[in-house]
């Protein structure tokens, strides 16, 4: 795959709580295979904070259609947790903590959260819900990131998204951008979802275009 030679980043704008992030994540995996050199920034939203859940009928739907545009199977285990509160306050301290603080791992950790919350049906809500992921990525995240409030690293990122979400004039999440230079292209991410791999192509022709 060509390397770019131009200075490009990658935004994604998530919610590891949130099912259509995490059938986009496996893009974000692919692209970050194919080109080493761009510049990821994973940017968590921190939009479920257990005020916004809708009922459980409308859960179920939205994962129903989840499911048909992504051709994928929620586990019974994140089903079952589905009428309870849903709040990624600790998750969002955490990501928010690794891509300052451990770059190099946060999306390793991002997979690893996802993986816990829509397989494994862990609600990721208390500090004791992270300690196995923790324990296998190594990683010593500060106290203060355990604490249920987002912290301020959280809230100046959330400046952050909200400045670029007034760019692309859409609060929807998850959100996929490429900035090539001074160029922002956001990515139509729903053509993917059933064959991740495609976006490669996608990523390339954006490329190509400012080269």
């Amino acid at each position: 795959m060509t390397t770019p030679t131009l200075s490009a980043q990658l935004f994604f704008l998530y919610d590891t709580h949130c099912p259509w992030s995490y059938v986009v994540t496996p893009l974000i995996n692919e692209i970050t295979k194919a080109f080493p050199n761009i510049e990821l920034h994973l940017w968590h939203a921190a939009y479920f904070d257990g005020r916004n859940d809708s009922n459980t009928n409308s859960k179920n739907t939205e994962l129903d259609q989840v499911e048909k545009l992504a051709n994928i199977t929620f586990s019974g285990d994140y089903r079952n947790i589905l009428d309870q509160s849903t709040n990624s306050t600790l998750s969002a301290n955490l990501m928010t903590w690794a891509q300052n603080k451990t770059p190099s791992l946060a999306l390793t950790l991002l997979n690893a959260l996802q993986q816990a919350h829509f397989e494994q049906g862990n609600k990721l809500a208390k500090q004791s819900d992270f300690d196995d992921i923790i324990a296998t990525l190594k990683i010593s995240p500060p106290a203060k990131i355990f604490k249920d409030k987002l912290n301020k690293d959280v809230l100046i990122q959330l400046e952050e998204i909200y400045s670029l979400q007034e760019i692309i004039q859409t609060e929807a999440i998850p959100a996929l951008l490429l900035a090539i230079d001074d160029k922002l292209v956001l990515l139509s991410h729903n053509f993917y979802l059933t064959e991740p791999k495609a976006i490669i192509d996608a990523v390339q022709l954006e490329l190509n275009k400012h080269t």
